[in-house]
């Protein structure tokens, strides 16, 4: 694929190299030649085995567990690019990993959000294509072009396949009031009514779960959010719906599956009967269960890609 003169070229470190491929496979080239590995002591070593003088390039790369090998990883295959002279480096991250530390808490805390800004723009970066950050204010910690990828026309998509014979009588279920604007916009796109679940958090990684604001009573319910970390809130979420709200079915969708810690035993007997995720974050090898399903979302990302390629409006893909 060669337009403007520069030749496009795509790389990947160990984060995701599976969606890396699918991204490749849709934009109908091969995956950049390169050698990512750590040496005996734990430091990063990069190889690019193609030249990339003048290319634009682009490096697939989720902060993903592990987040800092793989964070070290997406910066030093940016400067090796740069370094090697390539026209245009876009750093593609499907889920940017700190964004949940984009403001000061409490006193003395960091802002971690930004600072990974300034690590990429340092490193050589010229632009970012990322999908659903934790917090969309993140892009203006850029001080390069941000392209911010939504994806919720996945779920839509599928869903609507899934429930078309009675999603006027499901909800669309908001796990925390902090998530309410993205699952309203849900609602509206599957034309169903929204609740919200009010909870208290006591602590990071912990959730307590107040209320259910919204008739959900004998209903199906879709819990919408952004991200499953360990999963307490999702799983106390869909307790409460079907305990406190009177629920039929509880489903879930979030883009980024983070699963930490008791994540995947916790979802695998909780009251959720499915929970859809999107392939920004590979699924861990130890899983075994049934309730836990991927989207692709590799096209959408090539689709942009090509855009940003061709230097053409993306902002339908939004």
């Amino acid at each position: 694929m060669i337009a403007h003169g520069k030749e496009i070229k795509v790389f990947t470190g160990n984060a995701n190299p599976a969606f890396a491929q699918g991204v490749c496979d849709a934009l109908g080239i091969k995956l950049g030649q390169c050698e990512v590995k750590a040496f005996s002591d734990g430091e990063i070593s990069v190889t690019i085995n193609e030249t990339v003088r003048g290319c634009d390039a682009f490096v697939v790369q989720s902060t993903c567990v592990p987040v800092n090998d793989n964070l070290m990883e997406l910066l030093i295959m940016v400067d090796a690019l740069k370094r090697s002279s390539a026209g245009r480096i876009t750093a593609v991250i499907p889920y940017y990993g700190y964004a949940r530390q984009d403001r000061k808490a409490k006193a003395r805390d960091p802002i971690s959000a930004k600072l990974v800004a300034n690590l990429l723009v340092a490193a050589g970066a010229d632009r970012v294509l990322t999908m659903d950050l934790h917090a969309p204010q993140i892009q203006g910690f850029f001080d390069i072009p941000v392209d911010h990828l939504v994806g919720n026309p996945a779920f839509v998509k599928y869903y609507l396949k899934k429930f078309d014979d009675h999603r006027e009588e499901m909800v669309v279920v908001s796990p925390d009031v902090g998530s309410v604007s993205r699952a309203r916009a849900f609602a509206q796109k599957m034309g169903m009514s929204l609740a919200i679940v009010d909870k208290r958090r006591q602590k990071a990684n912990s959730s307590e779960v107040m209320n259910v604001i919204g008739d959900v009573r004998d209903r199906e319910c879709i819990l919408f959010d952004d991200m499953v970390d360990t999963a307490g809130s999702l799983c106390n979420a869909a307790k409460a719906l079907k305990e406190i709200g009177g629920a039929k079915k509880v489903y879930a969708c979030a883009s980024h599956g983070v699963l930490s810690g008791p994540a995947l035993e916790r979802i695998e007997s909780s009251e959720l009967e499915e929970l859809m995720l999107l392939n920004t974050i590979p699924m861990p090898e130890r899983y075994t269960g049934k309730k836990i399903r991927q989207l692709d979302v590799s096209p959408m990302f090539a689709e942009a890609i090509s855009r940003i390629y061709k230097e053409v409006s993306i902002s339908s893909l939004f």
